[in-house]
């Protein structure tokens, strides 16, 4: 007679369940002998389950933390263990064994770890509950930043990555062999975007994107996954601002419900609602840093300092610390930036929130004869740019969109310190391993 093999189930379903035979696979998490009784945490990617077996057959399958094990038994409750319950163990098998000297254990607090080391031993410090966390918060908010879109009646696009040049003129570029001529990686998707408009009118990509800035902060890397929006027929960038109020509110609301208690751990408080978040203009906050701070040092941007400073007044009067700058000098934005009156500004803005950039957006030009005007401004001959400026020929509407840098908006989120603990394997000016 066939014996009936029993399936693999999730630690996450032991819970409340009925005396049962089981099968668990995961990672040995942890262990503790205490005299002919041994406990095994074995953890999957659904949570840890306390496993009880005889102190004699640990020691005869020479098990250690990190091992990779499929464990046989009966579950039963048990008011004292973490899940309620706990697996009695009738047989274990080693699926693979972890080496003797780890660095560390995913058991292990992770602060007093390197970055490097961190970095360098990647999936052990995933399975450590402080640098997963970081990644399940940032997996919730792209889900979150699609779904929000979604209903708002966005199609999402997949654009190329290699290009033939740059969106900002040439500047900042990795050049790569492409056959028999040079390409690039993309610094962003902005012309692509354009394009999508012109065909679905709402569009977003999230991707990868590649500046070639020989940046070593914590703020910057050198490849950076961007959440990229772009919509056509508004009147202004008003409109992109309070798309991206309701966006990021409804992306924290879905945080704070799926992974409080995670957020809880790095925050102080619950995600804020943006709704409220003011719109400053960029002379404006000049003015108020000057008349708060005494800066009299900025003209044509802001630093890190002065993000830091405005989001302090803004904590101060809204009680959020965030605000959009809108008005930059048009001189100092891309080309494709359409101006804001005639003074020179441009109809472009920032986000800052807790004291980070975390997004930057705008009005575009729409009309060819006005990016061409723009080109020539800056001493840029239109017809290298003749590929793009094409796609304006074919119906283009009044549009702008934003970028949110997915790794910063994590940092700030969780409260990091430095941009490469929220990037899975972060490229920098030194690193290109693992």
């Amino acid at each position: 007679m066939a014996i009936q093999a029993i399936e693999r189930v999730f630690i996450e379903t032991l819970a409340g369940s009925a005396p049962r035979e089981v099968v668990l696979r995961g990672w040995v998490y942890r262990l503790r002998v205490l005299g002919k009784t041994a406990f095994l945490i074995l953890r999957d990617c659904t949570g840890e389950a306390q496993c009880v077996l005889a102190s004699e057959a640990l020691k005869e399958h020479r098990l250690r933390a990190e091992d990779v094990v499929e464990v046989r038994g009966t579950v039963r409750p048990e008011p004292r263990a973490k899940a309620g319950c706990e697996v009695h163990v009738s047989e274990i098998r080693v699926l693979n064994r972890a080496a003797a000297n780890l660095p560390f254990l995913s058991s292990h607090d992770t602060a007093e770890v390197g970055l490097e080391t961190l970095v360098q031993y990647r999936p052990l410090a995933l399975r450590t509950e402080a640098v997963g966390d970081v990644f399940r918060v940032q997996a919730a908010l792209l889900a979150a930043f699609r779904q929000a879109l979604d209903r708002r009646h966005f199609t999402e696009i997949v654009t190329s990555k290699i290009v033939g040049g740059g969106t900002e003129g040439g500047t900042s570029l990795f050049a790569i062999e492409y056959f028999d001529r040079v390409a690039y990686l993309a610094q962003s998707p902005q012309f692509y975007k354009e394009h999508g408009v012109a065909g679905f009118e709402r569009v977003y990509e999230t991707g990868h994107v590649y500046r070639a800035e020989p940046h070593a902060s914590g703020r910057h890397l050198t490849e950076y996954y961007s959440l990229d929006i772009e919509l056509g027929f508004i009147d202004g960038p008003e409109e992109v601002i309070q798309l991206e109020r309701e966006l990021l509110t409804e992306m924290f609301e879905s945080l704070n419900g799926r992974l409080g208690p995670v957020l809880l751990k790095r925050r102080p408080e619950r995600l804020p609602s943006l709704l409220g978040v003011p719109c400053w203009e960029f002379p404006e906050c000049l003015q108020m840093l000057r008349e708060a701070f005494g800066r009299t040092d900025l003209s044509e941007d802001l630093d890190p300092e002065a993000e830091r400073q405005l989001c302090e007044l803004a904590r101060r009067a809204t009680g959020v610390p965030a605000v959009f700058v809108l008005g930059f000098p048009l001189s100092a934005r891309p080309f494709y930036t359409a101006p804001r009156g005639s003074a020179g500004a441009a109809s472009s803005f920032d986000l800052l929130f807790e004291g980070v950039e975390i997004t930057t957006g705008g009005q575009r030009l729409h009309r060819r004869q006005d990016l061409e005007s723009a080109l020539r401004s800056r001493s840029i001959d239109p017809q290298g740019f003749e590929s793009h400026l094409a796609m304006f020929d074919l119906g283009m509407p009044p549009h702008g969109g934003l970028a949110i840098g997915l790794e910063r908006l994590t940092c700030q989120v969780m409260g990091l310190p430095n941009v490469r603990q929220a990037a899975l394997y972060p490229r920098d000016r030194y690193r290109l391993t693992p």
